[in-house]
């Protein structure tokens, strides 16, 4: 067998610039995100706090059913509706 397939994916991918920085967090609405990771919900709990006390954003959480798969579109559509930033946490 001469035949060699490469693993390597040729494709090329188009750079993306990163969304602009919030100057504040006070009065934005941000989504946390948890993948369902092992502790990932303790810890969005502990920023929540954080986040809602010292920078007087608004927080809304949310979670994916399984981490080993990708978000259902309804899990997309509520963490992109509405959003100021969202965070996404792992977490083992």
């Amino acid at each position: 067998m001469d035949d060699w397939i490469s693993p390597m994916d040729e494709r090329t991918v188009p750079r993306l610039e990163p969304a602009p920085r919030l100057r504040s967090l006070e009065g934005k609405r941000v989504t946390l995100l948890s993948i369902s990771k092992p502790k990932s919900a303790e810890f969005l709990s502990e920023l929540a706090g954080i986040l809602e006390t010292d920078y007087g954003a608004l927080v809304r959480q949310t979670q994916k059913p399984t981490f080993a798969a990708p978000a259902p579109e309804a899990v997309f559509a509520e963490v992109t509706s509405g959003s100021d930033a969202v965070v996404e946490a792992l977490a083992d």
